[in-house]
């Protein structure tokens, strides 16, 4: 039996464009064992993807990383895969795929990793071609093993398992049934957020507008960012309580429209085909945004002095020269191609 090991070890957007890949690896390889090593911080969504055998968790912050890494290398040597395909692209995953003792190590050419010295690890490359879509490149990957078919799909295996969470969010909404949107203020690269308050104006146009209550989502350290939503909303808003990943896909499964900056919930929701309209600063939506052509973007990026980095060097963020009424309108066209 071929074995198969995926590194993406982070982050969480990261991960779900990596899914296309695994899905083609499955594909071209039905019986092969396709297993694949992650972040102990991203490890929940890999528990919604059942085309990957077995999920192998790098501690890395439980215990420091370098204590850990010797157990993570020790127990993929013993797996003795016959190929390794790394779609991270840093040096780290790069080493973690060599010392795995896979036969075949694949990866990106220097041109396309965050870090090229990643090249000296690789037994050998695949070649994207003009592709710029990040997942169109990981998926790039699996040409090194003859599958020259898979980049006219991209799937994403994503299963939601969770019934009662939409059951729940419209109890907090005070109603049974009806359509609700979905706001996302958070990011990790804080120049990725929009305002707060801008996101709250953008709820009560959802309401107005379009009869939709409206979920802001949260995570980790941002439950005053959504409260701040909800009280600039005019009461249109709401705050999900504490989700789990499971539950937050099922709820973007259903939810009517998502408006969220370059953040793992937007990839989520792009990977079920949940309506969407991407708001990007720093970062370039043709590389990262969704993928659907019914879905829009309002972008500041060819504008953004600050590309590519977590924190802008100006005073006024790109994202801060995006109004509520140029979002407003897109929510509104989106709406209109799924009526």
């Amino acid at each position: 039996m071929t074995r198969i090991l995926i590194v993406k070890l982070s982050s969480l957007g990261d991960i779900v464009h990596a899914l296309p890949l695994a899905a083609a690896l499955r594909r071209g390889f039905p019986d092969a064992r396709l297993d694949w090593v992650v972040d102990e911080r991203y490890q929940e969504i890999l528990d919604l993807v059942p085309i990957v055998d077995r999920r192998i968790v790098w501690r890395t912050r439980s215990v420091p990383a370098w204590r850990s890494v010797g157990g993570v290398v020790a127990e993929l040597r013993r797996e003795q895969y016959d190929v390794v395909v790394d779609a991270q692209g840093l040096l780290k995953s790069a080493v973690l795929a060599r010392l795995s003792g896979g036969g075949r190590v694949i990866g990106l050419p220097r041109s396309h990793l965050r870090e090229p010295g990643a090249r000296l690890f690789y037994t050998e490359v695949s070649q994207p071609g003009a592709v710029r879509h990040v997942a169109a490149i990981n998926l790039s990957l699996a040409s090194a093993l003859s599958m020259e078919s898979a980049a006219a799909s991209w799937e994403f295996p994503l299963e939601v398992r969770s019934p009662t969470a939409v059951a729940d969010l419209r109890c907090r909404f005070g109603r049974e049934a009806g359509s609700f949107a979905v706001v996302n203020p958070g990011a990790a690269w804080p120049s990725k957020r929009w305002p707060a308050e801008r996101f709250g104006a953008l709820a009560a146009r959802l309401r107005e507008d379009h009869g939709l209550a409206v979920a802001v989502l949260w995570g980790p350290g941002e439950k005053a960012l959504a409260e701040a939503v909800v009280a600039a909303s005019q009461g249109a808003a709401t705050a999900t309580g504490s989700t789990s990943l499971g539950d937050l896909a099922a709820v973007l499964k259903e939810a009517a429209l998502l408006v969220s900056g370059d953040t793992g919930p937007l990839h989520i929701g792009a990977a079920l085909g949940t309506p969407i309209v991407g708001l990007y600063g720093p970062t370039d939506p043709e590389r990262n945004g969704p993928w659907s052509p019914d879905d829009l973007t309002v972008s500041r990026f060819t504008e953004c002095r600050c590309q590519r980095v977590r924190r802008c060097r100006d005073e006024r963020w790109c994202l801060e020269e995006i109004s509520v009424d140029a979002v407003a309108a897109a929510a509104a066209s989106r709406l209109a191609a799924t009526a």
